[in-house]
């Protein structure tokens, strides 16, 4: 029985020391539990209970209800998804005495501590149930406050709530019911419609008579006179062939409607129309540009497919809505007919005063795109390094499936950055998509991914991918907090338990992109940055005697935590090979960094057990096999023995091979699922935490592209010593070089 999987389960099993094969299963298995796919987008309203800037959820029932009551009662109603049991972390700020019911059971009843202290943040663990889970809160006026803030215990880890019932089913929010002197005698939850409640739920998303008598664009937009929008739907066209259609409608001002890209049908002045038009065969793009009248503006519209409608939907398969129409306005001429050739979604719509986005036909109603994948299109330093992983393992074994899959992950986070930051301002702070490039407050949120990025672009084109370079070395050059010697350190963070503290993975989130940026731009400044951290992070966490390094250094208390965690270890250790390989020769700090690195590499080299493995407290084999460690000195090794950087390169070379049949044999199964991988960390002066709390999970994506590099090095070292075998034996006995590169890759088993 092996640590996390039967022996016979093993990938080692199955393929031996068949790099390639590795490489290729967990690569296709990640690519195929990960699919492509696009953002959700959600009607969204700007009025009512919204995100705020630490991505929860504020509201003051004051402003809504002045004239209530002392006493008064109001209840707000939300649900969330969860595919399995799980633990949701939900934090309140309470300005008035709240409950809190979760599936109409109550988890949460603030006392007078809470109320006396509104701005703290009140941890509440919900045990979530697989499916739909129904939050209620309950609210009572006092003279102090009527509300509260509440949501997501981490802006950095964001989650969103959506409006519970089906008639507004997707769109995200709470609703919330007017003040009331008595309790709700049944709460609301499962299978209950807010017509079953008996009460009238607030936002209610609808024009008033005045504004149904106008036209949709000026209902929206207002009279502009000028000026254009574009509506946008899609129909589907069954006719085979060129089809025969009849268009009708009604317009207040000139119009133009286009369909798959060819306009059909254009009108001067207001009026009524009926056009007979033709069609292909397939689902297309509806798109109108409106022109505002003197009076009113906007249009109706409607296809004629024989004696049947044409269905019209939306073209974003809009959730939280069934209106089949979303608007961009006001725009000009110029602006409008561009947008009537080629629309984007991950873009902002360029108007007349400036970046705008879509919207709907109700009350201050926006699109919203909000990226529900768990990891594909998103921007984190765990898939920085696991994209990293993907694109040269897929490289080398030349998988183009998989270096455009990587390819077009970068391009999506490029093509929708402009749009997050336009989001961002827009509604507040709290983004759905990009929410760490957007309130990036740490090199967490930019390096890693980023290092990547300019990875990939050496060899594709991303369009708008140096935009985000140059933003992020702007941060880490002009914004990132530092020590007096320019050391970085974690200061005036959203996630307070890391303020004033120096942490050896900032080593890898900072030190590679530093170095791609210095070979992108040739601006020297740059790897003297990187080579400036290496210095200082040793001279706050280096261990001496155990040659290892510390996890973090805490400045409110003036020391390290003297803990030698695994992975931070393997962060530091990728982070110098990084380094070593683009620094000139000639480099002040060559020497300096090359020392640190041999050290590291002898501290860590006597850690390895007798099965091949790092364990998550290094110096501890008590811990638990680690993975990702287990990796990331399997690959600074390789590299260290390819580039000549060891004096005695033997016993670095056994490691290599002995971890990489260790991870092999102990941590990745038959299928390409990868195990004991440590998931994201806190940190402790205690080892406990990291043994007994810090616990493994199953494909986390701190493991999965470590692995991948680790065998992508394995492999490049493998042909290294082939070609150095060659060379040194005797032409005619190639087969005894062959035969000593198998026993060396064997041995020290």
């Amino acid at each position: 029985m092996g640590f996390y999987f039967e022996d016979h389960q093993s990938m080692f099993a199955q393929t031996g020391m068949q790099v390639e094969r590795t490489l290729d299963a967990i690569a296709r298995r990640y690519r195929g539990n990960n699919p492509p796919n696009a953002p959700t987008f959600r009607a969204y309203s700007r009025e009512g209970i919204v995100r705020g800037k630490d991505y929860r959820y504020e509201v003051d029932f004051n402003r809504w209800f002045p004239r209530a009551p002392r006493g008064s009662l109001v209840y707000a109603w939300a649900r969330i998804w969860s595919d399995c049991a799980r633990e949701l972390l939900f934090d309140l700020s309470v300005h008035c005495p709240t409950v809190l019911y979760l599936n109409q059971q109550v988890s949460f009843r603030s006392t007078i501590a809470e109320e006396r202290y509104p701005d703290r943040r009140q941890r509440v663990r919900l045990p979530l149930e697989p499916g739909w889970n129904h939050l209620v809160l309950r609210f009572k006026k006092t003279d102090a406050g009527f509300g509260g803030i509440f949501g997501t215990w981490l802006g950095k880890a964001p989650y969103y709530f959506v409006m519970p019932t089906e008639a507004r089913a997707g769109r995200e929010g709470w609703i919330f019911c007017e003040p009331r002197a008595d309790e709700l005698p049944n709460l609301p939850g499962r299978n209950v419609t807010e017509a079953d409640t008996g009460l009238a739920w607030l936002p209610r998303p609808e024009w008033t008579r005045a504004q149904q008598a106008q036209g949709q664009c000026r209902r929206i937009y207002g009279l502009v006179t000028g000026a254009a929008a574009v509506g946008w739907t899609r129909g589907a066209f069954l006719q085979a062939g060129d089809g025969e259609y009849v268009l009708t409608g009604r317009t207040l001002g000139p119009l133009a409607v286009a369909i798959a890209g060819r306009v059909v049908f254009t009108a001067a002045a207001a009026g009524r129309f009926s056009s007979g038009i033709r069609v292909p065969f397939g689902v297309h793009d509806v798109v109108v540009r409106s022109d505002c009248g003197d009076r009113d503006w906007g249009f109706e519209l409607a296809i004629q497919d024989g004696s049947a409608p044409v269905a019209l939907a939306s073209p974003c398969q809009l959730q939280g809505s069934a209106l089949p129409w979303i608007y961009a306005g006001p725009l000009s001429a110029k602006q409008a007919d561009a947008l009537v050739r080629e629309r984007d979604l991950n873009r902002p719509v360029q108007g007349l005063g400036g970046g705008t986005y879509w919207r709907i036909d109700e009350p201050n109603a926006w699109v919203r795109p909000y990226n529900d994948n768990l990891h594909y299109g998103r921007w984190n330093y765990p898939l920085g390094v696991t994209l990293y992983g993907l694109w040269q393992s897929a490289r080398m074994i030349g998988s183009e499936e998989i270096q455009r899959y990587v390819v077009d992950h970068m391009r999506f986070c490029a093509e929708i950055f402009d749009y997050a930051l336009w989001d961002r301002q827009q509604y507040g702070g709290a983004t759905n998509v990009h929410h760490l490039l957007t309130s990036i407050d740490s090199l967490d949120d930019c390096g890693s991914f980023g290092s990547t990025l300019l990875e990939v672009m050496k060899f594709a084109d991303i369009p708008g991918g140096r935009a985000i370079a140059d933003y992020v070395a702007d941060f880490i050059a002009h914004k990132q907090v530092r020590l007096a010697d320019g050391t970085f350190f974690r200061q005036h963070l959203m996630h307070v338990f890391h303020e004033d503290t120096l942490w050896v993975d900032d080593l890898y989130m900072s030190v590679p992109f530093l170095c791609r940026y210095f070979e992108l731009t040739g601006e020297r400044g740059y790897v003297d940055d990187a080579a400036r951290q290496v210095i200082g992070f040793r001279k706050l966490l280096y261990l001496p005697r155990k040659q290892l390094l510390s996890h973090v250094f805490d400045f409110s208390r003036g020391l390290a935590t003297g803990i030698a965690w695994g992975r931070g270890n393997g962060w530091a250790l990728f982070s110098l090979s990084e380094l070593l390989a683009v620094l000139p020769a000639d480099h002040p700090q060559r020497a300096a960094v090359l020392e640190m690195y041999r050290d590291l590499c002898a501290g860590c080299l006597a850690q390895q057990d007798a099965a091949g493995m790092w364990h998550q407290v290094l110096d501890e084999h008590d811990s638990y096999p680690e993975t990702s460690c287990t990796s990331m000195f399997a690959y600074a090794f390789a590299r260290g023995v390819r580039h000549g950087w060891f004096a005695d390169p033997v016993p670095y070379t056994r490691a290599v091979f002995r971890a990489w049949e260790a991870i092999n044999r102990v941590c990745v199964d038959r299928l390409g699922n990868v195990h004991g991988v440590c998931r994201g960390s806190e940190f402790s002066f205690t080892s406990d935490y990291y043994k007994r709390d810090l616990l493994w999970n199953l494909n986390d994506t701190h493991g999965i592209g470590i692995v991948l590099l680790a065998g992508v090095e394995v492999q490049r070292l493998t042909e290294h010593l082939k070609a150095a075998s060659q060379v040194a034996a005797p032409k005619s006995k190639p087969r005894r070089a062959e035969a000593a590169q198998r026993a060396s890759a064997a041995g020290g088993r």
